[in-house]
């Protein structure tokens, strides 16, 4: 299956421009939607959702072209949604909320979906905690409850917005796994600011700024954009002078040792080094180039 999405644009009321002609080629598998905070990701997961209606444009989800009702009611069908913030009943347990949920889903036979929020309990790793009160739970234990709540109607689209953000450095690692083992037979877009998500589990991505498309491809392309451009430069005296930003600083004792991205003043005393995903992020973020497409698209 594939999603393509094309001249899509969202207007607020009051002028406010979240989207403007977006274009994008989503593939199967693992797919990684990345800018800061603002950039218009959770806008754009709300219409893929159906949550939202576009001011124009178009979205093709496999064989629907979304224009109609029936087409929309189709894509909700194959479609599994975590939002950033999800709305969970604090005092029922895991089993009690998958279940409830699975009934507003439509899995109406009851030994069917008991076996599905089992099958889902055991995949999330909560089976033992089943019976608990998820106001008792952690930050990524809710989360992982979430991913369930996704998955019960085993859907084709798997639409995750900020999925990690606030969790700890395990949690996050479980996570990206969780999500990496689910992107084998189907869409899985990962909507985050965090660069480190898309590193660990994504090979194509589009990336995101004010509203537009600013890159799209592979990992491998982003970072061949930046090579060159990244430095390595350790200093006793000022930081490195020139059109760049730091984006790590570590004390020598001594020395400082900087990472920068740009253009060094003097690059003399600077090693250049090969950039990696986030490096690669910060270059273009700064270049604010035009839209960069995969090879593929050119």
């Amino acid at each position: 299956m594939q999603i393509t999405i094309s001249h899509l644009n969202k207007v607020y009321r009051g002028g406010v421009r979240a989207l403007t002609d977006v274009d994008l080629v989503i593939p199967n598998g693992m797919y990684g939607l990345l800018g800061p905070n603002g950039a218009g990701k959770t806008t754009l997961m709300r219409i893929l959702a159906g949550i939202l209606r576009p001011t124009s444009g178009t979205i093709q989800v496999g064989e629907y072209n979304g224009k109609t009702e029936r087409s929309r009611t189709a894509i909700k069908r194959m479609l599994g949604y975590l939002p950033q913030d999800l709305g969970i009943y604090p005092d029922l347990s895991a089993r009690e909320f998958l279940d409830y949920v699975g009934i507003l889903k439509g899995l109406d036979e009851r030994k069917m979906r008991k076996r599905r929020v089992d099958e889902l309990l055991e995949l999330v790793a909560l089976s033992d905690v089943a019976s608990r009160k998820l106001k008792t739970f952690s930050g990524g234990m809710k989360r992982r409850v979430g991913i369930a709540q996704a998955l019960l109607n085993d859907p084709q689209l798997l639409i995750v917005d900020e999925p990690t953000a606030g969790l700890d450095p395990e949690e996050r690692i479980r996570f990206r796994n969780l999500l990496s083992d689910l992107g084998g037979n189907r869409i899985v877009l990962l909507s985050t600011h965090i660069v480190e998500d898309i590193a660990q589990t994504c090979r194509f991505l589009a990336i995101m700024n004010k509203g537009h498309i600013t890159f799209q491809g592979d990992t491998i392309e982003l970072t061949d954009a930046a090579r060159g451009k990244v430095w390595m430069v350790t200093s006793s005296g000022p930081k490195p002078e020139g059109d760049v930003t730091v984006v790590s600083t570590m004390n020598m004792g001594t020395t400082m040792q900087y990472r920068v991205v740009g253009e060094l003043a003097n690059p003399g005393n600077a090693i250049p080094v090969e950039p990696s995903l986030e490096d690669s992020y910060v270059w273009l973020m700064r270049e604010r180039r035009a839209p960069v497409l995969a090879k593929s698209q050119l």
